[in-house]
């Protein structure tokens, strides 16, 4: 099972900060560090200095880096024409050497978008799609042809489809609970499937719809990663692991059931659950980025038994 870091920036993180998990996160072995693409914060917090942009923060880390797999849980289809995204993450892709996945999602958090002037549009899905089909079309057409579009709400005419990524396929991320619509585009279009702050039992029942999603499309249900994205809140003991919990503003015995949260030895028990259906891979949701010692224990504690 891959280990990745997983931040929220938009609660009160600089690009500094961030740099720093990336590179601790690099250094101590971790598969990935991933962020999320939000631009206001939520909850009880003040979101101090402000928020960053994900795709400038992962470029300038990109640069700083040289192992380390990076991207978006979720980046947000409301922000960004599909055709700008396509430019944004394929540049990024080669200023990392080939190291970028591109998670995408509808949007959903309308108060960011009256906060900062963006379209909140009501029918989002279907522009979730025409995205998919238009970033991935752009990407895949060959050098030297032209890539063109006609949807209900985007539409491409003579696309040079320029420029293209370092990886040959940018790995597609689709994630949500949705039980039909979901794991069909997930099926159509995703390397991986991840349903975040989901039980064991959920995640089976999740993961099942999108295998079943696949094989009617004529792939393989296993052609796909399946993922986890759960909070992290680890600690050597007890006391460790309620003053993280204090810090994050969250119970234990909430974090408990919902997370992975504990000793090390808990929290390897309970990955131990996910992998048995079918999950290869945990985003860490790491709230407290301030705290480099926890990802120093569960690099040294929990993935020596889960990779």
């Amino acid at each position: 099972m891959d280990l990745r870091v997983f931040t929220e920036p938009q609660q009160g993180a600089t690009y500094d900060t961030l740099l720093r998990v990336a590179k601790t996160a690099e250094e101590l072995g971790y598969d990935a560090f991933f962020r999320s693409d939000h631009y206001l914060h939520m909850g009880n917090v003040d979101g101090l200095p402000g928020p960053t942009d994900a795709w400038i923060t992962l470029a300038g880390i990109a640069r700083e880096t040289s192992r380390i797999r990076l991207g978006t849980l979720m980046t947000a289809g409301t922000f960004r024409l599909p055709g700008v995204l396509a430019i944004q993450v394929a540049q990024v892709d080669q200023m990392s050497g080939g190291r970028v996945e591109l998670g995408l999602g509808s949007g959903w958090y309308e108060e960011e978008h009256k906060a900062y002037g963006i379209p909140f549009p009501k029918e989002k899905f279907g522009r979730l799609e025409e995205q998919l089909a238009i970033v991935t079309g752009l990407w895949e057409t060959p050098v030297g042809e032209r890539f063109g579009y006609d949807g209900t709400f985007y539409q491409l005419q003579d696309s040079p489809a320029l420029p293209k990524p370092a990886q040959s396929r940018v790995p597609v991320l689709i994630g949500g609970h949705g039980a039909k619509r979901t794991p069909a585009l997930a099926a159509k279009y995703a390397a991986e499937f991840n349903i975040p702050f989901a039980s064991v039992e959920d995640s089976e029942r999740q993961f099942g719809r999108v295998r079943a999603a696949a094989e009617e499309r004529g792939r393989k249900g296993d052609d796909l990663v399946y993922s986890n994205a759960l909070v992290a809140c680890v600690g050597r003991n007890d006391a460790e692991v309620e003053r993280r919990a204090r810090t994050i503003g969250r119970e234990v015995d909430e974090l408990k059931a919902n997370g992975l949260a504990g000793s090390p030895a808990e929290v390897v028990e309970k990955l131990g659950r996910y992998a048995a259906v079918g999950s290869r891979r945990v985003y860490l949701q790491m709230l407290d980025l301030d705290d480099l010692d926890h990802l120093e224990l569960i690099a040294s504690e929990v993935m020596p038994h889960v990779a």
